[in-house]
C-alpha cells in the first residue's frame, strides 16, 4: 500500500493549509465581481468608503492624505475602474443613489444663495459643489465669505455636510463691472460671456468626475428655489432642462411686492432671428432681449401662466439660460460645453443648446416652474 505510507507521512499541517487554498481560490472564481455591480453615481460605495485615495481620484471626491513615516514613500496610487455604462440618470436620482455636481461661477458672494443650497432636499452627502471665482478684490472678498460658510457647513451636522467642494481661482479679473446696469449693456455682451464660458469649462472639466451624474449649473444669484428642485427637474428625465428664472421685487404701482421676467436667453428660434444670422459675419453674435436686435423668437420668459401655472409643462427649446440648468453629464462627457466664440452666431449658454442639438441632445424648458434671481 505505497500510497498509505504517503499519506501517512504528510504533514497534517500540509494538508489544512492545501485545504485552506482551495478554498480560496473556489470564492475568487465564484464571489460576484463588485465593479460589475450596477452603480447610480456612487451607490457602490460605503460612505467609509467615500473619500478618494489620493490626488489622481476624481476630484469631485474628497481626498484623504496618505499617513506615512519618516523616511517612507507613500504607496503607489491605485487602478481605479469605472463602468461608465452603468451609470444611470433616472427619474428617481435618489432611489438611484445618482450624485450630482452643483457648479456655480462666483464673482459675488450672497448669503441668501448658500442658505438655499443647504435647503435643498436631496441627499447632501450625494451632492459636490464646485466654484470658480475672478481675480481681484471683489474676488478675494467672495472667496472669503464663501470659505467661511463652507467650513461652518462641513463642520455642522452631517445631514448638512456636501460629498466635497472644490474652489477654483481664475488667472484673469473680470473684465466689466459686476454692477447689474454695466454687465447687462449690450456693449459688454460678447467679451462679459466669452469670459464668462471660459470659465464655465474650466470650472465643468476640471470637477466632472466619472461617478458623476447630473450637472446642475446654479448662479451665484440665484437666492431661491423649490427645495426639491434637483428631484423636480430630473423627473423630467431630459437632456437638458431648465427652469423659468424671475426676480422679486417692489412694485410702486401695485404698492405691492411683485415679480417680473429676469433671464430671456431660454427660447424657441424664429425665422426673422435666422435671417438676422445668415447676414452676419462668421464672428458676430445675436444677443437676446435687446431692442436693437429685435429677434422674434419665443422667450419662455413670457409663457409663464400665473393664472394656471402648471408645473410640469414642458416645452422644446432652441437655446437656454445659464441661471439654473440641469445637463444629464453624458450630455457634457459626449463633448456639449460652452462656446467662447461665435458658434452659429450664439455663444455661451445658448451656444451650449446649439452644441448640444448638433450632437443629438435636446434642450427643454418649464416655462411655470419659478426659480428668482437676486434683486439688486
Amino acid at each position: 500500500m505505497p500510497s498509505a505510507r504517503s499519506l501517512r507521512r504528510t504533514n497534517p499541517i500540509t494538508i489544512f493549509l492545501a485545504g485552506i487554498l482551495i478554498i480560496g481560490f473556489l470564492y475568487f472564481l465564484l464571489a460576484p465581481f463588485e465593479d460589475d455591480a450596477p452603480i447610480g453615481g456612487a451607490q457602490s460605495l460605503h460612505p467609509e468608503d467615500a473619500a478618494a485615495a489620493n490626488p489622481l481620484s476624481p476630484p469631485s471626491l474628497p481626498f484623504k492624505k496618505a499617513k506615512t513615516k519618516d523616511g517612507e514613500l507613500p504607496p503607489p496610487p491605485p487602478v481605479v475602474h469605472y463602468h461608465l455604462n452603468n451609470l444611470t440618470t433616472s427619474i428617481d436620482p435618489i432611489a438611484r443613489r445618482e450624485t450630482i455636481l452643483i457648479l456655480s461661477p462666483l464673482a459675488r458672494f450672497y448669503q441668501e444663495y448658500w442658505d438655499n443650497l443647504l435647503e435643498l432636499s436631496y441627499p447632501h452627502d450625494l451632492i459636490s459643489l464646485g466654484f470658480i471665482i475672478p481675480k481681484g478684490r471683489e474676488g478675494n472678498s467672495a472667496t472669503t465669505a464663501l470659505q467661511a460658510q463652507i467650513a461652518k457647513t462641513q463642520s455642522g451636522p452631517i445631514k448638512k455636510r456636501f460629498a466635497s467642494i472644490t474652489i477654483l481661482r481664475q488667472d484673469t479679473e473680470m473684465q466689466t463691472s459686476q454692477a447689474e446696469s454695466e454687465r447687462h449693456k449690450m456693449a459688454n455682451q460678447k467679451a462679459r460671456r466669452a469670459a464668462m464660458s471660459k470659465a464655465r469649462n474650466s470650472l465643468l472639466f476640471t470637477t466632472l468626475g466619472p461617478t458623476t451624474s447630473w450637472v446642475l449649473w446654479m448662479d451665484a444669484d440665484i437666492i431661491e428655489t423649490p427645495p426639491s428642485l434637483i428631484q423636480d427637474l430630473a423627473a423630467h428625465d431630459k437632456p437638458i432642462i431648465v427652469p423659468n428664472c424671475f426676480q422679486r421685487y417692489f412694485n410702486k404701482e401695485k404698492s405691492a411686492q411683485d415679480v417680473r421676467p429676469y433671464d430671456y436667453n431660454s427660447w424657441i428660434d424664429s425665422v426673422t432671428a435666422q435671417s438676422l444670422a445668415s447676414s452676419m459675419d462668421k464672428d458676430d453674435i445675436l444677443l437676446e432681449g435687446y431692442a436693437e436686435m429685435a429677434t422674434y423668437r419665443s422667450l419662455m420668459t413670457y409663457m409663464y401662466d400665473e393664472a394656471n401655472p402648471e408645473l410640469e409643462r414642458e416645452i422644446e427649446l432652441d437655446g437656454v439660460g445659464g441661471t439654473v440648468l440641469l445637463v444629464k453629464a453624458e450630455v457634457h462627457r459626449d463633448g456639449a460645453m460652452f462656446p467662447p466664440f461665435a458658434f452659429y452666431h450664439l455663444i455661451e449658454t445658448e451656444g451650449f443648446a446649439k452644441m448640444a442639438k448638433r450632437l443629438g441632445w435636446s434642450s427643454w424648458g418649464l416655462p411655470n416652474y419659478l426659480v428668482f434671481h437676486y434683486n439688486e
